[in-house]
């Protein structure tokens, strides 16, 4: 099309968001975390379950103001250590979980855990809570529920010679695959009703 000043139209291609891939699922563009967090607005919404992502905290050093309506944050670090990525209540269970994803096929390597993370998750255990991991196979497409319990045994024996990481395998056999759903994405309260209810 030419417009009256004689300049052609130029056309604009904006690749597609979240375009679906061959697993047929919209989403898959986007994050676990992302996934998990939708479905906590789906479960608050629904009311069946209050959980949400614990903010990191930060101490902010500096500060530029180019505007009066900006701030940049130049230079910030974290104040302590994070211990895990979500909590809150599901049917009078206090809930507190991880959640991970790999590239890797054959297993889960124990680096993408931390010491004050499983310190954290034990001593929820202690209290009453329930605590697991999320972990998603980005390559698989798969996504499953791992009770803490079963990941501090691997955790543990990794300091007296034992692997560094949890085979697929086992997490296949010992775990829950949670299944994509459209609304509940990562369904993780169909395990918890399966496990405690």
């Amino acid at each position: 099309m030419n417009y009256p000043n004689g300049r052609k139209e130029v056309q604009k291609h904006f690749p597609a968001k979240n375009k679906p891939t061959s697993s047929g699922y919209g989403n898959r563009g986007m994050s676990l975390e992302d996934d998990i967090m939708a479905t906590n607005d789906y479960y608050l919404q629904a009311k069946m379950a209050v959980v949400h992502k614990k903010p990191t905290p930060v101490q902010i050093v500096n500060v530029d103001y180019p505007k009066r309506s900006a701030a940049v944050i130049k230079e910030a670090y974290f104040k302590q250590a994070s211990t895990t990525d979500f909590n809150g209540v599901y049917r009078g269970l206090y809930v507190d979980f991880e959640a991970k994803e790999t590239r890797n096929k054959n297993s889960f390597p124990l680096s993408n855990i931390h010491q004050h993370q499983i310190d954290h998750m034990k001593a929820v255990l202690q209290h009453g809570g329930v605590c697991f991991l999320i972990i998603k196979f980005t390559p698989l497409e798969e996504i499953y529920f791992l009770e803490g319990t079963k990941l501090f045994t691997f955790w543990d024996d990794q300091f007296q010679g034992g692997r560094k990481s949890i085979p697929y395998s086992y997490i296949c056999e010992e775990g829950h695959l949670i299944p994509f759903h459209f609304q509940a994405r990562v369904n993780y309260a169909s395990v918890l009703d399966k496990l405690y209810f």
